[in-house]
């Protein structure tokens, strides 16, 4: 069977696995409330709720409440095959403003095309120490034109995490792109996470070349698929090296 034929099997497996039962994570909490699965700690998200047939008003509000006497913001991430079908109508109704809907993309890395390689005069490393960090820091930053110095703290006590990999692009020694790749354990599903190269670089191949390192490596740990939520400027470059979307995801935040 083809992979967009089973794709409602996958995105089944994937919620029971990534959405339903997420794998444990260093410094957050999670807990049901009602149909809702929260996260607190270190971020706060909703990443997946059961709330067909329920007062959906009524958890939502209760969601509000618990977060403001927080007084912390928080996400709710809503895909495109949640239901009820109006949740986003809800969410809006209740304060929460919706980011950017991106591309939830799936790959099998049994049959995905993973040949590329760094275009001339780029090196593709992962970081096993607090200097090339400081590099991925670095080119991640100038990549999405934010400071990702929080990154230090999040991935130092990490490094030698077998559950996490980070790949830095150098130019002739200097950081021009990174990659964040994450393998839960127990889970079929690895996941790409913040892939950027860096104004002045960008159109070269190597954000290919970053996602194909980075398959290889899922590949070589034994899991089956490879997910990513996608902007649409990415989104045809995935596509090449063998993703398919799974479906849609907006996150919709709630302030303080």
């Amino acid at each position: 069977m083809s992979m967009v034929a089973d794709l409602p099997c996958i995105l089944r497996q994937y919620d029971a696995e990534m959405r339903a039962d997420p794998p444990p994570e260093p410094g957050v909490s999670r807990a049901w409330s009602g149909g809702v699965l929260r996260t607190t700690g270190a971020y706060h998200l909703i990443g997946y709720s059961a709330l067909a047939g329920a007062d959906v008003d009524r958890e939502i509000e209760a969601q509000v409440a618990f977060f403001r006497t927080l007084g912390v913001a928080v996400e709710w991430k809503l895909y495109g095959h949640d239901r009820p079908c109006d949740l986003a109508a809800h969410l809006a109704q209740a304060g929460f403003v919706a980011d950017e809907t991106e591309h939830f993309m799936v790959c099998d890395l049994e049959a995905g095309t993973f040949d590329d390689l760094p275009p001339d005069g780029i090196e593709i490393r992962q970081v096993r120490d607090l200097t090339a960090l400081e590099d991925f820091a670095l080119a991640a930053g100038l990549a999405f034109d934010r400071d990702e110095t929080c990154a230090l703290d999040a991935y130092a006590a990490r490094l030698a995490d077998p559950t996490l990999a980070l790949l830095v692009a150098y130019d002739d020694g200097r950081p021009v792109a990174a990659g964040r790749l994450e393998m839960p354990r127990g889970r079929a599903f690895a996941g790409l996470w913040g892939g950027g190269t860096v104004p002045g670089h960008r159109g070269r191949g190597i954000y290919r070349a970053l996602v194909a390192a980075r398959a290889w490596e899922a590949l070589w740990r034994g899991y089956r698929y490879l997910t990513v939520d996608a902007r649409a400027t990415s989104r045809p470059i995935l596509e090449r090296l063998g993703f398919i979307e799974l479906t849609r995801v907006t996150g919709w935040t709630l302030a303080p």
